[in-house]
């Protein structure tokens, strides 16, 4: 039986990403000033507008030119030019921030709330996903689903392509998306793919639609995903992957200008596309203390460590909190072609990996201002970050045996 399965990403200078690279800029600067720093930061923006609210330590913020790290977000990504309707230099800058509320703060902080160890910052459940389907079929995507895997690379590529001058007239906006054919849980084939760019009007779409695919399309995706046999209702046929490129036609308008952009609205680009649960919330602007982040990244550590120790196809991993206690009240797992029982792999999983929050921040060095870099093409799949190490993956099988 073959099922179509779709995932999109989108460049860092598509708005919402724009938005969430301002507020992790801020918690990055934040952190490098005081580890312990208590930043959750949402940024808006429209055309020439910028507008940052939400909460960062007194102490902190004191120290901070937020306006500055806006501009200098801004400019890295790629808007330099008020031609285009939005520019590091020239957009209005509004910042509204505040310390974070004493009673959040008692909450998160050891030995001043209810409880003496540092509590959870926020009640919620946080899903965690890994799967070998890709490598059934010869391809490692880093034990992430094959259409956000592949949706990641176009972006970033294009993003490269831009940035190199590889393609002239390219602007920071675009998106990509990826359907994938499976066959028995098995990525097969490409079904077709999307590249939407933002560029000059000297660029014609024919001329951009053979630049795309040569030099964005056929470095990232394997040639062997790229056609497949069909049934057709008469005879069998041979059919490419169907390629659209900026397919209304134009996309002369884009940025900003287009479109206002909001932290953390693209919460499925950021973690699984799709494939897999989330459980609402967003991860950019947020300091380790809150387990919408923390916690979703402990998730994925614990849901690629079970895969990655063989002892499922598939794991799915959901850990749920109430605010400012430590110990997560559920821990469920959820599996595909287990090799042991899910409920010997739920015990090993208590038993190896500690999941209330100082013990994730600690085990995943989190303290740090690792988290700008987080903040366009997926928190997930990508080895420079902590959680996506196998390093439990030896006691997770001693667990088990």
């Amino acid at each position: 039986m073959r099922v179509t399965f779709a995932s999109e990403s989108v460049t860092e200078g598509h708005p919402d990403k724009v938005c969430d690279k301002i507020s992790d800029s801020v918690l990055d600067a934040a952190l490098a000033l005081d580890p312990k720093a208590r930043v959750a930061c949402e940024t808006l923006v429209s055309e020439h507008l910028v507008v940052i609210a939400g909460e960062v330590s007194e102490v902190v913020l004191e120290k901070l030119n937020i306006e500055a790290i806006a501009r200098q977000a801004i400019r890295d990504i790629g808007y330099t030019s008020d031609a285009i309707g939005f520019a590091a230099d020239t957009c209005h800058v509004y910042v509204y921030l505040k310390p974070q509320s004493p009673d959040i703060s008692q909450g998160v902080s050891a030995g001043e709330g209810l409880f003496k160890e540092q509590g959870a910052g926020d009640q919620g459940m946080m899903f965690g996903y890994a799967t070998k389907e890709a490598l059934l079929n010869g391809v490692d995507t880093e034990l992430m689903p094959t259409p956000i895997y592949f949706a990641h690379r176009l972006t970033r590529r294009l993003a490269e392509v831009r940035k190199q001058g590889i393609i002239p007239g390219l602007y920071p906006d675009g998106k990509s998306q990826v359907a994938v054919e499976y066959e028995d849980n098995v990525p097969v084939a490409i079904a077709n793919l999307v590249i939407s760019t933002h560029h000059a009007p000297t660029l014609a779409l024919r001329d951009l639609r053979a630049l795309l695919i040569e030099h964005v399309m056929k470095p990232v995706i394997p040639n062997r995903l790229l056609s497949h046999q069909v049934m057709d209702q008469e005879r069998d046929k041979l059919d490419s992957t169907i390629v659209f490129v900026n397919p209304t036609g134009a996309f002369l308008v884009g940025g900003p200008k287009a479109d206002a952009g909001l932290t953390g609205r693209k919460i499925i680009v950021d973690t699984y596309g799709g494939m897999g649960r989330h459980g609402g919330g967003a991860f950019s602007g947020k300091d380790p203390s809150k387990v919408d982040r923390s916690a979703a990244y402990m998730a994925r550590y614990i849901a690629k460590s079970v895969v990655a120790a063989e002892l499922a196809d598939v794991c799915e991993v959901q850990i749920a909190y109430v605010i400012g206690h430590a110990n997560p009240v559920s821990v469920s797992v959820e599996t595909v072609n287990p090799t042991v029982p899910n409920e010997k792999i739920s015990q090993a999983i208590r038993e190896v990996f500690d999941m209330r929050p100082a013990g994730i921040i600690d085990r995943l060095n989190m303290l740090r201002p690792i988290y700008r870099d987080t903040a366009a093409y997926g928190h997930f799949g990508r080895p420079e970050f902590p959680w996506e190490s196998a390093d439990r993956v030896a006691a997770l099988q001693r667990a088990t045996a």
